[in-house]
């Protein structure tokens, strides 16, 4: 078994990687910016040197960097930290594999395929032509592959990068910047409106789909590689929207509609065929039954506000 460090260990997935690591009987430590009674955890500021220095007063044969800032709006709303975390956190995990050796793997985003309009999103699209990400937020996580490549190139660091396309599901909990299913959910249960835009399409995944994939990079880890990892369920957004308030029993009062997002990318459809190959990614739960699953953990979570 490996000793696995998760930065980021108390986000959304942060919790659930940590919870399924430990169930295959690694020894997993965690670092966020909270407090925490967890033994095996340190709070720590990845975009700190001297903070996130101290982890590493012991070694890990990995690290899962999963410490970021978040989504296309928090990243202009506030840019000075996502650069920071993003970009100077990177750097700092980079630096700290050089002297500890550990095997990193980085989590990347579906962002950073920017204003590319292929149907089928490949993982070598990047390195064919140039490609503009559309906001701060994506430019961040492709500005942290870059780095990765550099330290590979440099110094023939061990990492394996990962682009996340819109996972969901229970765990994850409401604020203004979350994915589009948790906002839709969220405020579709208490009444709140929201802006649907329409003509644009995801994939999406689905909690349980995706952790046992994570976990499983460990076991196949290749130095280099930078994989897709996604759902296989291509639908709109306006689709899941409607999705969700049908099962709530909501009318589209809520929702204004619009033609475009100038700073999103509007189609994004990934390869996955190599996260099938080499980690066993098997996405089977559609939105049908994971929309409701989340709604009634919402449901569950937030009693005391659900309007719905």
């Amino acid at each position: 078994m490996a000793k696995i460090l998760v930065t980021g260990s108390h986000g959304t997935l942060g919790k659930a990687l940590v919870r399924e690591l430990r169930n295959r009987g690694h020894e997993v430590w965690g670092c966020d910016l909270q407090h925490q009674a967890d033994q095996q955890y340190v709070r720590a500021d990845v975009a700190s040197f001297r903070q996130v220095e101290r982890i590493f007063e012991q070694d890990f044969d990995y690290v899962y960097h999963l410490a970021a800032e978040f989504g296309r709006v928090n990243g202009e709303e506030y840019y000075d930290t996502l650069w920071q975390t993003n970009v100077i956190g990177t750097r700092n995990i980079l630096e700290l594999q050089l002297r500890n050796e550990f095997k990193l793997i980085f989590a990347s985003s579906s962002e950073v395929y920017g204003d590319k309009h292929a149907d089928i999103l490949t993982e070598d699209i990047m390195l064919q032509g140039a490609v503009i990400q559309q906001n701060d937020y994506a430019t961040t996580k492709w500005v942290n592959e870059i780095q990765c490549m550099n330290f590979e190139k440099r110094f023939d660091s061990p990492i394996v990068r990962l682009r996340f396309f819109n996972a969901y599901g229970p765990g994850e909990l409401y604020h203004n910047y979350r994915s589009v299913v948790c906002l839709f959910c969220y405020r579709a249960l208490h009444d709140i409106p929201y802006t649907v835009y329409e003509g644009y399409h995801r994939v999406f995944m689905y909690i349980d789909d995706f952790i046992p994939t994570l976990a499983n990079v460990v076991d196949n880890f290749t130095p280099g590689q930078v994989c897709n990892i996604g759902g296989e369920e291509y639908r709109s957004v306006e689709d899941l929207s409607s999705l969700i308030l049908d099962y709530i029993g909501q009318d589209a009062s809520l929702v204004t509609y619009l033609p475009q997002d100038q700073h999103n990318v509007q189609n994004k459809r990934p390869d996955i065929s190599l996260a099938k190959k080499v980690f066993g990614h098997n996405p089977t739960v559609p939105l049908s039954e994971g929309v409701p699953t989340t709604i009634e953990w919402m449901r569950k979570v937030y009693a005391d506000t659900v309007k719905r």
